[in-house]
Order: C-alpha cells, then sequence, then structure tokens
C-alpha cells in the first residue's frame, strides 16, 4: 500500500514561482540577491549569538568556575593547616605559642571566608551545595572540640588528647573529604568551563556562513560581469571586501581566544590543581607527624598515612615533582626549591621517629618542633605559595587576552553583517532596475 504525499497549494505554488525564477535574468538576480541577504543576515545573527555566548563562557569559566576551584582549595588547605597547627601546639604541653594560636584561629578564618564565598557560587541544589552545608556546620563542631582538648591540656588532663584526637577524626574523615568534593566539583566546572568559553560550534557555524557569503558574492560577480559586461560592481565588490575584512577579523578572534584557553589549561588551571593538591597533602603529612606524637604510641595510622602520602607526593609524575620547567622556568624553580625541602623534611622526620622508636619521646617532640624544622617546612610552604600565586595570575592573563575580540565581535559582527546586505541589496537592485 503506498502513501501519497500531499502538498499544499499555496505550498506547491511558491516552489513553482521559485523554480520559475532561474529561467529568466531578472529572475535569476532576484535568486543571487535572496541568497546573499539570507547569508548576510545570518551570519550577523550567528555572529552576535557566537560573540555573546563566548563572552559568557569566558566570564563564567574565569569569573566563578576557576575562584571556586581556588575556594574550595583554600577551605580544603586552611582545613588541613589548622588540623597541623592544633596538634603541634598540643605538642608544646600547657600554654601554647601565640604563634600557633595566631596560626590556629587565622586558618578557621580564613575556611570560614572562602566557605562564605564558595556558597555564592554554587547553586542552591547538588553535590556542591551538600558540601557547603556539612562543612559550615562541621567548622563550628570542630573548633569546639579544639577548645576542648586545649583547655584540657592546659591542666595536664589526658583527656584531651582524646578531644584532639575527635577533633582530627572530624577534620579528616568529614570536613576535608567534604572540602575535597567541592574541590573535585569545582574541578569538573572549570574542565566544562573551557568547552562553554570556547563555543566552538557557533564559532564554527559563523565561519561556515562567512565562507559561504564570500563565495556566494564572488560568484554573484562572475555572473554579472559574463552578463552584463560590466567587469565591477562597485557595491558589491565593496560588500565583498568587507566580508573578507570579517571573515579575517572572526578568524583572528577564534584563533586568539583557543590558544589563550589552552595555554590558560594548559599551563594556568592545570598546575594550579596540582600545585594546590602538593600543598594540602603536605600539611596533611605535616599533621600526621604531630598526631602520631600526640597519641603516645598509639598513632601507627597516622604514620601510615604519612609514608602514604610523601609516596604520593614524591613519586614520578606526582604533584610535587611534575614536569613544571617545561611550563616555565621560574616555576620549574621554585617547586625543585619546594621539592628538595620536603625531601629535608621528610629525613627529619625519619630522626623524629627513631627517636619516638626508641623511647625517646622527648627528644622526637622537640626536634619535630625545632626551629630548623619548622623553617624547614615554612620554606616548603613559601614556595607553594608563590607557585600557586604565580599559575593563578597567569590563568588571569590568559582568560582576559582569550576574551579579547569577542566584544568586537558581538557588536560589530551584526553590523558589519547588515552593511553587506545593504551593499548587496544596493548592487544586485540597480541590474534588476535594468529590466523594467
Amino acid at each position: 500500500m503506498s502513501t501519497a504525499v500531499v502538498t499544499r497549494p499555496e505550498t506547491a505554488g511558491l516552489l513553482t514561482r521559485v523554480r520559475g525564477l532561474r529561467h529568466t535574468s531578472p529572475g535569476r538576480l532576484k535568486l543571487l540577491l535572496a541568497t546573499l541577504l539570507t547569508l548576510g543576515l545570518l551570519a550577523g545573527l550567528v555572529a552576535a549569538v557566537a560573540g555573546q555566548s563566548a563572552r559568557a563562557g569566558t566570564h563564567d569559566l574565569g569569573g566563578r568556575a576557576q575562584p571556586l576551584l581556588i575556594e574550595a582549595e583554600t577551605i580544603y588547605s586552611a582545613l588541613a593547616d589548622a588540623d597541623t597547627t592544633a596538634a603541634q601546639g598540643f605538642l608544646e604541653g600547657g600554654l601554647e605559642p601565640a604563634t600557633l594560636t595566631e596560626r590556629y584561629d587565622d586558618d578557621l578564618q580564613r575556611a570560614s571566608t572562602a566557605l562564605t564565598s564558595a556558597a555564592r557560587r554554587t547553586p542552591a541544589e547538588g553535590a556542591a551545595a551538600d558540601a557547603v552545608r556539612t562543612l559550615s556546620a562541621g567548622l563550628a563542631e570542630y573548633s569546639a572540640l579544639v577548645a576542648t582538648a586545649r583547655a584540657n591540656n592546659r591542666q595536664g588532663l589526658p583527656v584531651g588528647a582524646s578531644y584532639l584526637s575527635e577533633a582530627s577524626n572530624l577534620n579528616r574523615e568529614t570536613l576535608q573529604p567534604q572540602a575535597r568534593a567541592l574541590f573535585r566539583t569545582a574541578q569538573g566546572e572549570v574542565g566544562d568551563g573551557y568547552g562553554a568559553a570556547g563555543a566552538a560550534g557557533w564559532m564554527s557555524l559563523l565561519l561556515l556562513l562567512l565562507a559561504g557569503l564570500l563565495v556566494a558574492l564572488l560568484l554573484t560577480q562572475r555572473y554579472l560581469s559574463r552578463h552584463t559586461h560590466r567587469t565591477f560592481n562597485v557595491p558589491l565588490v565593496a560588500a565583498t571586501v568587507v566580508t573578507l575584512g570579517l571573515t579575517v577579523g572572526a578568524l583572528a578572534v577564534v584563533v586568539n581566544q583557543q590558544n589563550h584557553l589552552g595555554l590558560a589549561e594548559q599551563e594556568g588551571s592545570g598546575p594550579v590543581a596540582s600545585i594546590a593538591e602538593s600543598r594540602i597533602l603536605a600539611l596533611q603529612a605535616r599533621g600526621d607527624e604531630a598526631l602520631t606524637l600526640a597519641a603516645r604510641g598509639s598513632g601507627a595510622a597516622y604514620e601510615s598515612d604519612f609514608d602514604a602520602v610523601t609516596s604520593r607526593l614524591t613519586a614520578g609524575g606526582g604533584p610535587l615533582v611534575n614536569e613544571y620547567a617545561r611550563l616555565d622556568p621560574q616555576l620549574g624553580t621554585l617547586m625543585g626549591r619546594a621539592a628538595n625541602s620536603y625531601r629535608a623534611y621528610v629525613a627529619t622526620h625519619d630522626q623524629v621517629r627513631a627517636f619516638d622508636d626508641n623511647g625517646e619521646y622527648d627528644r622526637a617532640v622537640d626536634l619535630a618542633i625545632a626551629p630548623t624544622t619548622t623553617q624547614t617546612f615554612e620554606s616548603l610552604r613559601s614556595d607553594l605559595n608563590f607557585a600557586l600565586e604565580d599559575r593563578k595570575a597567569f590563568f588571569n592573563d590568559q582568560i582576559g587576552q582569550a576574551a579579547g575580540g569577542l566584544g568586537p565581535l558581538t557588536v560589530l559582527g551584526p553590523l558589519l553583517a547588515l552593511l553587506i546586505a545593504g551593499l548587496a541589496y544596493v548592487g544586485l537592485r540597480a541590474r534588476l532596475e535594468e529590466y523594467r
């Protein structure tokens, strides 16, 4: 059984009239004019959409996704450092040194400030929102447990160690995993943000339309030259020049944007994530050492974690020993120095463990909190901080340059497309008038 395709009479009539235009010179000119106007107007519309889409994506990448990644890392590292600082203060016994107290308070303040900022950059629902809520509630509980541990430690009560252990477990098993989840979510959003910022689909369509418009203009002029014995049609020549300029300009914007987005990803946000991981793991290792000593013989789990963290940091391709020099010699120098500082710190840690394992607990504590040990670790932290700030600045610079040209494309693209359509209309309308 066959099914007949029914064509509406008005549609059939329109198609017949369009096909009929091909058989007369004025009809062919009308078809050429319609083609040029359609391509010109579409190119203008797509230029506006492509430029706006790329601008919005680039703005979101630089103004929300990447800052969220930095804030998540700040929360993570501040929690890790607070855990380390609280444990070191506990080792001092009695009243903690003012420097450690100030540092601990500063860590909690940094975590709280970054958490507030991150909350503004996350949607109301989803994994990121859940992580923010858990961190907000847990931060106050953690602070209360540490305060209780300190109060008992000042009085020489052994129960203080239990409160410190409970606080550390809350930090490590609940707060830090939630901060890590927020960090991973932000990493995913940064990765997706590069695709949105590139607006590859719209940009490709724009270049395709401009190429089609350029070809149509050239073919139209060739047709007029052969059939009207006029070598040049000035309005169409002008339209061709404008189209060529717009095409070259759009291509330059696309190439510039893709180049800077690629650099921002490979040498900006990529190293930022790796350096941030190095800082977090190094702080975790420092905390493991202090908590092992504070546990007085029952801290085997912390020592195992120290070994695991050190393996992750210093293994081939690890975040501390990546090929940073390949990206930037200065960055390579900073990270190489940081790696050497960590190795020196691990060597000192081995001595701490040797003292503790031999029953020389006081000597182990003295070495763990000695000025030289602290200075070695602070050198590591300082180099990592400088490296992180360097890559953040590089990312921001590249994102700013990637956005260059998108504004003019969004505004000038449609205006130039209208000019091209107008010139095409003037050029072909003059030839149509000759047939009246």
